[in-house]
C-alpha cells in the first residue's frame, strides 16, 4: 500500500466533501445551540444548565452521525454511478488503497466537524457561565470521533453490498442496535427461551458495542464519572480494531466487484 497514493485519495475525498458544503452543518449546530440556550430558561429554570449540557452533546452526536452515515454510504456508490470509478481503478491505484483512502478522508471530515462543534459548545458553556469539565468534553469528542469513524466503516461496507438508500437504513439500524448490545446481553442472561438467548447472544457477538464509545452521560455528570484510563484505552483499541476488520471486509468485497 503506497502512502503517497493513500494520502492523495484521502485528501481528494476530504476536499470533495468540503466543496459539497457539508460544513454548513457546523453553522446549523451553532444556530440550534443559540435557540436552546434562549428557550431553556423558560422551560426548566432550575435544571437548565444540565439540560443544555445534555442537549448540546445530543445534537452534536446526531448531526455528526448524519454526516458519517450519508457520506459513508454515498462515497463509493457516487463514483460508480458517475462511472469515475473506471478511471480510478485503471490508474496505478489498488482497490484497497481506494477504500482505505476514502475512509481516511471521511474520517478527517468527521474529525473536523466534531472538533469545530466541540469548540462552539465549549464557547457557549463559557459565555453562559455553565459549570463544565473541559477535559471530559475533549475526551467525549475523541470517543465520538472513534465511534463515528467506526460507523463510517460500517456505512462504506454496507454500500458495497447494496444501494445507497438501503445501505443508509442498514447503517442506522446497526448504529441503533450497537448502542443497546449490553441490554441484549442482559436479555440473553435472564431469558428462559433458548432460541431467544441464542439470537441475542449472536447479535451481541456480531454487532459493534457502540455504547462503550458513548460518554455523553459521563460528561453531563462530570469528570469523576468517566471510566478509568485503562478502560478508555481498551475501548479505543476496540473501535480501531473493529474498523480495521470492517475495512478488510470492504476491500475483499470491492476486490471481487465488477464494474
Amino acid at each position: 500500500m503506497n502512502v503517497n497514493r493513500l494520502f492523495a485519495i484521502a485528501n481528494n475525498t476530504f476536499l470533495e466533501v468540503i466543496r459539497d458544503r457539508i460544513l454548513y452543518i457546523i453553522g446549523f449546530y451553532a444556530i440550534i445551540l443559540t435557540l436552546i440556550i434562549n428557550l431553556l430558561p423558560q422551560l426548566a429554570a432550575s435544571t437548565e444548565d444540565k439540560m443544555f449540557l445534555d442537549f448540546g452533546l445530543a445534537v452534536m452526536n446526531i448531526l455528526s452521525l448524519i454526516v458519517a452515515v450519508f457520506l459513508g454510504t454515498g462515497l463509493i456508490n457516487k463514483e460508480v454511478e458517475k462511472r469515475t470509478i473506471l478511471m480510478l481503478i485503471a490508474k496505478p491505484v489498488s482497490r484497497n488503497e481506494f477504500i482505505v483512502g476514502k475512509y481516511l478522508g471521511l474520517s478527517a471530515v468527521i474529525t473536523l466537524c466534531v472538533a469545530a462543534m466541540s469548540a462552539i459548545y465549549l464557547t457557549f458553556l463559557q459565555v453562559n457561565n455553565i459549570t463544565y469539565s473541559a477535559t471530559s468534553i475533549i475526551i467525549n469528542g475523541i470517543f465520538l470521533i472513534l465511534q463515528l469513524s467506526l460507523v463510517a466503516a460500517i456505512a462504506i461496507t454496507m454500500s458495497l453490498f447494496t444501494g445507497s438508500i438501503l445501505a443508509t437504513a442498514l447503517t442506522f439500524a446497526v448504529y441503533l442496535m450497537g448502542n443497546i448490545t449490553q441490554e441484549l446481553l442482559q436479555l440473553a442472561r435472564i431469558s428462559d427461551n433458548l432460541e431467544l438467548k441464542r439470537i441475542t447472544q449472536g447479535l451481541y457477538l456480531l454487532l459493534p458495542d457502540l455504547s462503550r464509545l458513548n460518554l455523553k452521560n459521563e460528561v453531563v455528570y462530570g469528570l469523576s464519572a468517566l471510566p478509568d484510563a485503562a478502560t478508555l484505552f481498551i475501548n479505543a483499541g476496540y473501535s480501531l480494531l473493529y474498523s480495521v476488520m470492517l475495512l478488510a471486509l470492504a476491500v475483499l468485497v470491492f476486490y471481487f466487484r465488477e464494474f
